[in-house]
């Protein structure tokens, strides 16, 4: 019983210290998250964009994406790039290939027998596929892809954080603004 009784008061001790520290209140999860400024569009300058005088440059550090008209920004928006399992890589890129729609190869849902969804937002990359599963590819809008081994930009969820494997992410309503403004051969320079 003394032993019990010495390893319970050994315990008190620091429960009883940390109970008269103060206490913070707690924030909310929203509160913690940096929100980001909403895209900007400059009409004057977009309405002066075309495919033969524009490029885009990606700031990682600043989640953000910009579509320029020689030195001067036509969109400033935010974006969502790799995170840590599958960087978005620096350096300058152009655009090889353009598709309104485009089937993912890498991303999408693995699906059973019966077509139901068993896991979603996976990447064929890292997630095995479960035993009976199948890869079923989710179609992406606005698709620009920069590299053979899937480097691209396109139309999807941009959290306010780094959130894809190593592709950038545009707002669905800014997405067809940067794609129709674009060709094969657009200058893309991502940056830290």
């Amino acid at each position: 019983m003394r032993c019990i009784l010495s390893v319970v008061g050994i315990l008190l001790l620091p429960l009883t210290a940390v109970a008269q520290q103060p206490v913070w209140p707690l924030k909310k999860p929203s509160e913690l998250m940096v929100v980001q400024d909403p895209p900007k569009v400059v009409p004057r300058v977009l309405d002066g964009a075309t495919p033969d005088n524009t490029r885009l440059l990606v700031s990682l550090g600043r989640q953000r994406a910009f579509l320029l008209v020689g030195d001067e920004v036509a969109v400033d928006t935010p974006v969502s790039t790799g995170k840590r399992r599958a960087m978005t890589p620096v350096g300058d890129f152009t655009i090889i290939e353009k598709s309104a729609t485009h089937s993912s190869n890498l991303h999408g849902d693995f699906v059973d027998a019966e077509g139901r969804t068993v896991r979603t937002g996976v990447s064929t990359r890292i997630d095995p596929a479960p035993s009976g599963t199948k890869f079923q590819a989710v179609p992406v809008q606005n698709f620009m892809r920069l590299t053979a081994e899937g480097l691209s930009l396109h139309a999807g969820r941009v959290p306010g954080y780094r959130a894809t494997d190593q592709t950038v992410r545009l707002p669905a309503d800014i997405a067809p603004l940067i794609f129709q403004r674009v060709k094969n051969g657009t200058p893309v320079k991502i940056e830290e």
